[in-house]
């Protein structure tokens, strides 16, 4: 596990040029690359750096880590968050892949093993929608399951979700964990000390065998 510690202002940029890296070299290899990203606030300036970076949009798949179950054009749809912050310009000729609708499930699963895979991480150390105290949230962690996608109802939630399992999040060539602030450094602190996953379900990324590189910004 790999830490850059970064000023505000060059985190969602430097982080978005590594990206694309990783993008291009995955189109050079395969022809096409897939890349999961996180909704939320957070990765907004990440994903509009992203969509600015120059390459063949038209052989990227996006897809989502987690999305709310409500309807697109949502305040809190991440759906729609990508649109506007990453689906822009060039980068609008990039294949969405819902997570919500007929065949969702499918059309993700046939993604895997994804190239690229963005997190985020909240305070309590939940990642995508793999929250402390969901039911079935042990087996959502395990790296046998056989699902890709699941859907969830975190404690205290406004809506169900669908989340990406730990299998599928891991299944990344590559993986990153965005972080901002002295609260989510601390977060990502307890976490390491923290032996049960369903405590801290980011450990289920930590200890992967493919460790993610953590971009932070203090």
């Amino acid at each position: 596990m790999r830490i850059e510690t970064l000023p505000e202002a060059d985190l969602g940029p430097a982080l978005a040029k590594r990206v694309a890296s990783d993008l291009r070299s995955a189109i050079r290899t395969r022809g096409q690359a897939g890349i999961a990203v996180p909704g939320g606030t957070t990765p907004a300036p990440f994903l509009a750096a992203l969509g600015a970076e120059t390459l063949d949009w038209g052989k990227v798949f996006v897809t989502l880590t987690d999305e709310r179950q409500v309807p697109v054009g949502h305040p809190r749809s991440n759906q729609s968050l990508v649109s506007r912050h990453l689906l822009q310009g060039r980068a609008g000729e990039a294949v969405f892949v819902p997570l919500l609708g007929g065949g969702a499930e499918g059309a993700v699963a046939a993604l895997l093993p994804l190239d690229i895979c963005v997190l985020g991480m909240g305070d309590d150390m939940h990642t995508a929608s793999l929250f402390p105290g969901t039911p079935g949230l042990a087996d959502l962690l395990d790296p046998d399951t056989a699902l890709s996608t699941a859907t969830v109802s975190p404690p205290g939630a406004e809506e169900a979700r669908i989340t990406l399992t730990a299998r599928a999040l891991v299944s990344a060539a590559q993986t990153y964990l965005l972080i901002r602030g002295a609260e989510k450094r601390a977060a990502l602190d307890r976490a390491m000390a923290e032996d049960d996953r369903t405590k801290a379900p980011i450990r289920a990324i930590l200890d992967a065998a493919r460790a993610p590189v953590i971009f932070h910004a203090p």
